[in-house]
């Protein structure tokens, strides 16, 4: 494990810290999720329908590809003042997002406000890294963790009501009381964490190659699926593939790189980084189309298809919080991928050969079995590959982990999605429109019509669930290949708080 220069704060100051923190986490998973409700309502009133989905893709996009730029800052001026400016911007782009008057407006703002929710994401996991012990680490990342999860369960409902009783900028505002309230708590409880050497030359080459490469891998992944873009995605795979082999070629030259491409020699650094990804691709990627599922091939009302995704995420709570905090107690951490990578796999399998029709409570088991595997290890891994980094490169490293599970989510959720979309369409009956299918229409069609579409649905979701329970497979292969040992309690230089603060 690597040797870290740790700030003790006492443990007041350590609580608003962490109050602080996970504010500030809840409110950048929180977002997405509350505004998605209310997309169709925020672009119809803006007369944008056609644009709708750059508002989440222009937010995703920009929060992605300024993951390893704002690490390496962090890196270099300290935490303390990336992460109150990033919360400061997001305050102020939540407020231009409610005042937008056209679609144009609202992009903008929603890319800036993605631009400071990467520095929001990223600030709090390296700060709780810079004030706590590797043993200590899984604990707290595990609670400041737990906001998406808690996000996804109820931000739906959240941004439903809010849009109906308020009005939908409100699903911005909602955002300035609470971020003011963190910034507040944040200005007396984040200490003043040494960066590196900020006079070190800014790898402006690998930036921008960087940046390029992954907004063309992001832009093509996104647009695949849409038969009139097909040719501008592959425009952008091809500046993609072109920009990420400049950026390799100058991060081997820079002298202080974006991404620290020596750090993945570490065993630990490089197989901790796979197994994040195994959360984005393996996961993430198809929770969004799991209500679509049920309620053409269950036939469930859009309500009730919901309580899928719920048990899921419910499973993944639990599990988090608890792997985090048995690895605090006991510093034995390679158990938990091993076992979670291998519930995940089963789960998946069991998901691709359970027939339709059976009670819905089957596969609400199933998926929460899915997701207490994820959650053994989400928040978890990121702790153990920050515990071997150096601490000069710990926002560097820590956004390398946060970037490939985005990007993985990202381009994984892509093609399922064109996946399904012409699947679908090629199996469906003559004379029935993929584009006009609708859960409504197939639940008012005849019952041999529904059974039909049920099983089409079945057979094209199949091989996906397999693809993933593969993809968790190699997860374990990769969880084998941890070293084995304990997270160290006191292998740290420990910095009195007086000294820095």
């Amino acid at each position: 494990m690597g040797f870290h220069r740790v700030m003790i704060l006492s443990a007041p100051r350590f609580r608003v810290l962490l109050v602080a923190l996970l504010a500030v986490s809840f409110l950048g998973a929180l977002d997405n999720t509350v505004v998605a409700t209310s997309l169709a309502t925020v672009a119809g009133q803006l007369g944008a329908l056609e644009h709708m989905s750059w508002i989440v893709v222009g937010y995703t996009l920009a929060s992605t590809v300024l993951l390893p730029v704002l690490g390496r800052i962090g890196d270099s001026f300290g935490p303390r003042p990336v992460f109150l400016a990033s919360l400061l911007v997001f305050v102020l782009a939540s407020l231009a997002c409610g005042f937008a008057q056209d679609i144009v407006w609202l992009i903008t703002a929603r890319v800036v406000q993605g631009m400071s929710s990467a520095g929001l994401q990223l600030m709090s996991q390296t700060i709780t890294a810079r004030t706590t012990t590797p043993r200590q680490r899984p604990k707290y990342m595990a609670i400041i963790g737990a906001a998406f999860p808690v996000a996804i369960l109820i931000g739906p409902v959240l941004g439903g009501l809010i849009t109906d009783y308020w009005g939908w900028p409100w699903v911005f505002w909602v955002n300035v009381p609470v971020g003011l309230v963190a910034f507040a708590l944040a200005l007396v409880a984040v200490p003043h964490l040494p960066g590196d050497d900020h006079r070190m030359r800014f790898d402006a080459a690998g930036a921008v190659t960087m940046t390029i490469g992954l907004a063309g891998l992001v832009m093509a992944a996104t647009w695949i699926g849409d038969a009139a873009l097909r040719p501008a995605a592959a425009l952008a795979a091809g500046i993609a593939v072109v920009a990420l082999a400049a950026f390799a070629v100058a991060e081997s030259r820079a002298e202080t790189p974006i991404v620290p491409l020596h750090l993945f020699a570490h065993r630990t650094v490089a197989v901790g980084t796979a197994v994040s990804a195994i959360v984005g691709v393996g996961l993430f990627s198809i929770t969004s189309y799991l209500p679509t599922y049920f309620q053409m091939a269950y036939r469930t009302t859009a309500t009730v298809s919901g309580l899928v995704p719920i048990a899921t995420v419910f499973g993944m709570l639990v599990s988090n919080l608890l792997s985090g905090w048995l690895v605090s107690r006991t510093g034995h951490y390679r158990a938990f991928p091993l076992l979670g990578t291998a519930l995940g796999a089963i789960g998946l399998a069991v998901m691709a050969a359970l027939p339709v029709g059976m009670p819905l409570v089957v596969p609400m088991v199933v998926m929460a079995v899915v997701g207490l595997g994820t959650g053994a290890f989400m928040s978890l891994i990121v702790a153990v590959v920050q515990s071997a980094a150096p601490a000069g490169e710990m926002g560097a490293v820590t956004a390398s982990v946060n970037l490939v599970r985005s990007v993985g989510s990202t381009v994984a959720t892509a093609i399922i999605g064109g996946v399904i979309g012409f699947g679908v369409a090629a199996l469906l009956p003559a004379g029935i429109d993929a584009a006009e299918l609708t859960p409504a229409a197939v639940h008012a069609s005849p019952a041999a019509l529904q059974a039909q579409v049920a099983e089409i649905y079945r057979g094209v979701f199949a091989p996906v669930f397999v693809a993933l329970a593969v993809t968790y497979a190699l997860g374990i292969v990769a969880s084998a290949l941890l070293p084995a040992g304990r997270l160290p309690d006191t292998h740290v230089e420990a910095v009195p708080e007086s000294s820095l603060a």
